[in-house]
């Protein structure tokens, strides 16, 4: 079996949670003997046209961007070459450019979208897209959801409840080695007392600048490891407030990122809107077994912490509920503890690439069977 990945981006151009999503998928399904290409958009596809971990990266040419969508015109006829040769087309959702080539091509193979939100940012533009989407969205063979709780709470997904599944998002232990003891020493010896981790990129919809407003709150350690277009202003408010517990540590290497992991009292995750729909940081916590804080923002955060079992889950946009909750775990252990171990049960009950990427191929194998 042959499957086509499409999306905007993926690596080596960028490598987000879709992406990182994506490469999971065609490297696990590999051990059932499927055979994933992945097709994105790209400054350089020459030179960024590339096997990656047994699977082709394909790239045609980025001409421009507007309102975060990429544009191309040699995708066309890239999508048609690539997809002849597959048996599965998996689309990841949402990118319109996506959805007119996909339209536009009069595909006759078996389609998947693994839809991994709602269109957020562009709603004023929405109106002039949503004829489209549901047309794509009406056509493809099958819907993949990320959380019930995704399904629960879209307004889109309401209208295909009949052909959505769900598969939640997983990832794989073996590429988050443990850390070197000397490694983790040397973090022990810089943040000696207990801190709180923030992982992701600094974007808006991350809430980093409320979890901010929460460190003025209290005098517990920050430590946020990151970096993004939000970086700039965030850095100037942690200064301007002279919030020497906030530490803004930007990009680092897998093994520095577990052995904070690792170290950590547990996971800070401020998220505040709909944008953040699952949170793969999230279950980098619960992989490690730790404590979780998150926003109850009607998205798959809240499958991945669940209040009282996992962690704590505080109301959006509220620094005071976040500094409490923070303070809450950092003064019981056993408590903390205890969060721990279930989100390390739910991650291996859940979360794990093996068990995401069983569902894919089961999935596949009934696309193909049903249009046989």
């Amino acid at each position: 079996m042959r499957v086509l990945h499409f999306f905007k981006t993926y690596w080596p151009d960028t490598f987000g949670g879709v992406e990182r999503t994506i490469h999971a998928i065609a490297k696990g399904t590999a051990d059932y003997g499927i055979q994933s290409d992945v097709l994105s958009l790209s400054r350089a596809p020459e030179q960024n046209t590339r096997e990656f971990d047994g699977h082709m990266a394909h790239k045609a040419k980025l001409d421009f961007e507007f309102a975060s969508t990429g544009f191309s015109r040699e995708v066309f006829g890239k999508f048609r070459e690539l997809s002849e040769r597959a048996d599965i087309v998996h689309y990841h959702f949402p990118w319109p450019v996506m959805d007119v080539v996909h339209l536009t091509s009069r595909l006759k193979k078996p389609t998947i979208v693994t839809y991994h939100s709602d269109v957020v940012k562009q709603r004023l533009l929405l109106p002039l897209y949503r004829p489209i989407m549901h047309r794509f969205l009406a056509s493809v063979d099958s819907i993949v959801a990320t959380s019930p709780n995704y399904v629960a709470t879209s307004d889109v997904l309401q209208h295909y409840k009949a052909k959505t599944t769900v598969i939640p998002l997983g990832l794989d232990e073996r590429d988050y080695p443990r850390a070197p003891e000397d490694v983790k020493a040397r973090w022990r010896a810089q943040y000696p007392k207990p801190f709180f981790l923030f992982v992701g990129v600094l974007r808006y919809y991350k809430g980093v600048h409320i979890l901010l407003e929460a460190a003025r709150k209290t005098e517990l350690d920050i430590v946020l490891i990151g970096e993004g277009p939000m970086e700039a202003s965030l850095k100037a408010y942690a200064k301007e407030h002279s919030l020497a517990n906030v530490h803004f540590l930007g990009a680092l290497p897998e093994r520095d990122k577990t052995a904070l992991l690792e170290l950590s009292t547990g996971l800070v995750f401020p998220s505040h809107l709909r944008s953040e729909a699952f949170g793969l940081s999230l279950v980098e916590a619960a992989m490690f077994g730790k404590p979780m804080i998150s926003c109850e923002i009607g998205t798959g955060t809240s499958f991945v912490n669940t209040h009282g079992e996992t962690g704590l889950v505080v109301a959006p946009v509220d620094a005071t509920a976040l500094a409490d909750a923070m303070m809450d775990l950092s003064s019981n252990a056993v408590v903390a503890d205890k969060y721990g171990r279930t989100s390390r049960n739910r991650y291996i009950e859940l979360f794990s690439a093996q068990r995401m990427v069983e569902s894919y191929q089961e999935l596949y194998k009934g696309l193909l069977v049903s249009n046989e």
